[in-house]
């Protein structure tokens, strides 16, 4: 009798550490206990403008007065009109290079890595206006990224690679757009891994916690890749819920209850 009892003890214990915190699961708690859950809107100063990198897609546009003269810069994307959005914007686009070149008609190559868009579109200006154009030609220059991609894995509804056509992704809409994180997925140390020019570097994101919002991360950038882990929970199998870990421990219970005293009669 006292081996059942210590067993049930022990059962106990294994419920209650199994079974996943329900302030695990909520998103932008305000952990601080203040009353004030505005966020302070001066995310451009803690976000750093996304600099082009090697295998980015620019959308370059040149309007002029006479646009006819500029026809030749702009992709015209007859022979594309059945292809999707993100394959027209791969085969109208202009790649960067493993040197950080893109290859624009009449300008031949322009170096762009490490610049940002807003950059890029002045050196482009500078270079019709020094080479072809004049001020009076009121060249007019837009260079865009051709759909921001990254890639969603581990503890996420719909692993894969997407790409948003829109100039800012938080982190919420990304993995709203991967299908969620189910209740096995870690809210609470989510991994941002992110391309630099000397290499990668791993970020950490704690969702549950509403000042995710202030962190340089919260915005994703073209070819991030977000990875969600498991809770423990998950690797023990005992079940999401308190619910479906009992019924686990009772189906245990039962089995281990009539071995002892299968044991004890013998």
């Amino acid at each position: 009798m006292r081996s059942i009892k210590l067993l049930i003890i022990v059962l106990s214990c294994i419920v209650v550490s199994s079974c996943i915190p329900h302030k695990d699961t909520i998103y932008l708690q305000n952990k601080e206990n203040s009353t004030n859950d505005t966020i302070p809107n001066n995310l451009t100063e803690i976000q750093k403008p996304y600099r082009v990198q090697i295998n980015d897609i620019l959308n370059v546009r040149v309007k002029a007065i006479d646009q006819e003269t500029v026809e030749i810069l702009n992709p015209i994307g007859e022979e594309n009109l059945n292809a999707t959005s993100a394959e027209r914007a791969y085969f109208d686009g202009f790649t960067v290079d493993v040197h950080g070149n893109i290859r624009i008609p009449t300008l031949d190559y322009i170096n762009v890595l490490g610049f940002t868009t807003e950059e890029i579109e002045k050196i482009i200006e500078k270079k019709l206006l020094d080479e072809q154009f004049k001020k009076t030609a009121n060249i007019f220059v837009t260079v865009k990224l051709a759909g921001l991609r990254f890639t969603a894995n581990g503890e996420v509804g719909s692993p894969g690679s997407r790409v948003l056509f829109t100039e800012k992704v938080n982190i919420f809409e990304a993995i709203a757009n991967v299908g969620e994180i189910p209740i096995t997925g870690n809210k609470k140390d989510v991994l941002i891994i992110r391309q630099y020019p000397q290499g990668q570097k791993i970020h950490h994101l704690d969702l549950t916690d509403i000042n995710v919002m202030k962190s340089p991360y919260y915005y994703i950038q073209p070819n991030d890749i977000i990875y969600v882990k498991p809770l423990k929970q998950k690797s023990i199998g005992t079940g999401e819920t308190a619910v479906a870990t009992l019924s686990t421990i009772a189906t245990v219970v039962s089995l281990l209850t009539t071995s002892i005293l299968l044991f004890t009669r013998l």
